[in-house]
C-alpha cells in the first residue's frame, strides 16, 4: 500500500482571543489534500508567534520549552500516521486525528453495547439466564445512563471515555444518587464490567479502566422469623384483603423455603403425592436445581384456602403473588401491624424456612439443602 503524504504545522488563531490576551496554538495536519485540525491546549502573545516558521520567537527557557513541546507532538502524530499504516489501514488526516487523540473510530459506546448486550441475553431468558438475570442488567443500564446524563450532559460516551475515575465516579452516584448499599453498588459495578470485558475481548478498547479495581462484598447477617413472630404472623388478620394474600404468600414461603419467583410462577404441575403426602417438585429458577419439599399442613392450608380464588382460575398459579416491589412494600407495613421490629422482605421468608422450621427442628442440613435447591451444602452453611 503506497504511503500517504503528511504535512503538519502550527499556526495561531487570530480570532479566538483568550481572557489572558493570549492567542491559542492549532496544530494543522494535511494529508494526501485533506484537512484536519485541533488546539494543543497552549497559547502565547501575537508578537511572540513566528508565523513563517511556525514556533515561538525568542530563546528564553519558556520560548525554548514550548518550541520542543511542538517538536515532540510533531514526532509523535508521525509515529501514529507509522502505526496506522503498518496495521494496514488507509490513513485520512481525520482518522489520524482521532487516533492521535485516543477518539474511538469505530464510533461504539458505552449504552450502545450494554443495549446490545441486554438484547442478545433476553432473547436467552429461560435457556442461558433468568429473567431476575436480565432484569438486574436493564437496572445498570438504566443506573448508568442517568449516570452519564447528570454527570457528563450527554447521552452516551465513547468507549475511550471509560476510566478508572468515571467507574469510582459511577459507583459513588449508585450510593449517593440511588441509594444503593455497598452490596447493591459492588453488584452493579460487576454487571457493567462484564460490558467493559466484552469490548476488550472484542479490541475495541485498549485499557481496562478495572485492571487496579477489587470487589468486596460486606457480610450480611440476614433476618429471619423466631417462632414467636412466625405465630404472631399466622394469627393476625388484617381488614384489607390484599394485605392478607400478602402475609399468605409471605407464610407459604416460610413453610416451603421457596424464592419469590418460585413461588409466583408455582402451579398444579410442581405439585406431587408420593406416599399419602404432597410434595412441591419444581426446579428453582435461578439455579436450575431441583427441590423437593414436603408441604406440611400450615402450606397445604393455605393453598386449600386459595383454591377458587379468581387470579388462580385465570393464570392457573396457585397463589395471588404480586410483583416483588409490591410484596416487599406491604411486608414492611404488616411488620409494623404485627410489632415485628425486623426488615421483612420475600428473602427473609426462605431463611425462616431454613432456620425456625427446618434446621431448629433438628432438620439435617444435608436435607435442608436439598429442599433449598442449593448448589453445595456450603451455600447453605
Amino acid at each position: 500500500m503506497k504511503r500517504a503524504t503528511c504535512k503538519v504545522l502550527y499556526y495561531i488563531s487570530r480570532t479566538k482571543i483568550l481572557k489572558d490576551g493570549t492567542i491559542p496554538i492549532y496544530i494543522r495536519m494535511t494529508i494526501n489534500g485533506q484537512r484536519a485540525e485541533f488546539g494543543l491546549q497552549r497559547s502565547i502573545l501575537e508578537d511572540q508567534w513566528d508565523n513563517s516558521l511556525g514556533k515561538v520567537k525568542g530563546s528564553d527557557k519558556a520560548s525554548r520549552e514550548l518550541n520542543s513541546y511542538l517538536e515532540f507532538v510533531k514526532s509523535n502524530i508521525l509515529l501514529k500516521k507509522r502505526e496506522l499504516e503498518e496495521s494496514g489501514k488507509e490513513v485520512s488526516a481525520h482518522l489520524l486525528k482521532n487516533y492521535y487523540l485516543g477518539i474511538d473510530n469505530s464510533g461504539r459506546t458505552i449504552l450502545g453495547i450494554f443495549k446490545e448486550h441486554n438484547d442478545k441475553c433476553r432473547g436467552l431468558i429461560n435457556k442461558d439466564f433468568a429473567p431476575g438475570t436480565i432484569d438486574r442488567y436493564e437496572t445498570c443500564y438504566r443506573h448508568l445512563s442517568v449516570f452519564i446524563k447528570t454527570k457528563f450532559k450527554r447521552e452516551d460516551l465513547l468507549l475511550n471515555e471509560i476510566s478508572p475515575m468515571f467507574i469510582s465516579d459511577f459507583e459513588y452516584f449508585l450510593k449517593v444518587t440511588r441509594s444503593c448499599c455497598h452490596n447493591t453498588a459492588t453488584k452493579y459495578i460487576k454487571n457493567f464490567k462484564k460490558i467493559i470485558r466484552i469490548a476488550l475481548a472484542n479490541g475495541w478498547m485498549k485499557a481496562d479502566p478495572f485492571a487496579n479495581i477489587k470487589f468486596h462484598l460486606d457480610d450480611v447477617d440476614l433476618d429471619y422469623l423466631n417462632e414467636s413472630e412466625l405465630n404472631a404472623l399466622i394469627n393476625k388478620e388484617f381488614k384489607i384483603e390484599r394485605v392478607n394474600q400478602v402475609r399468605d404468600v409471605y407464610l407459604f414461603c416460610c413453610f416451603t423455603g421457596l424464592a419469590f419467583v418460585d413461588v409466583k410462577s408455582l402451579c398444579q404441575d410442581d405439585i406431587e403425592e408420593r406416599e399419602e403426602r404432597l410434595w412441591i417438585i419444581k426446579r428453582r429458577q435461578k439455579t436450575k436445581n431441583w427441590c423437593r419439599i414436603p408441604l406440611l399442613a400450615p402450606a397445604v392450608c393455605l393453598l386449600e384456602k386459595y383454591k377458587g380464588h379468581p387470579q388462580r382460575v385465570k393464570t392457573g398459579l396457585l397463589l395471588p403473588v404480586p410483583s416483588n416491589q409490591r410484596m416487599n412494600a406491604y411486608l414492611k407495613e404488616i411488620a409494623d401491624l404485627v410489632g415485628i421490629e425486623k426488615n421483612l422482605s420475600t428473602h427473609t421468608a426462605r431463611h425462616t424456612f431454613a432456620t425456625t422450621v427446618t434446621l431448629a427442628n433438628q432438620v439435617s442440613i444435608e436435607v435442608v439443602s436439598k429442599m433449598l435447591g442449593h448448589s453445595s451444602i456450603n451455600m447453605t452453611k
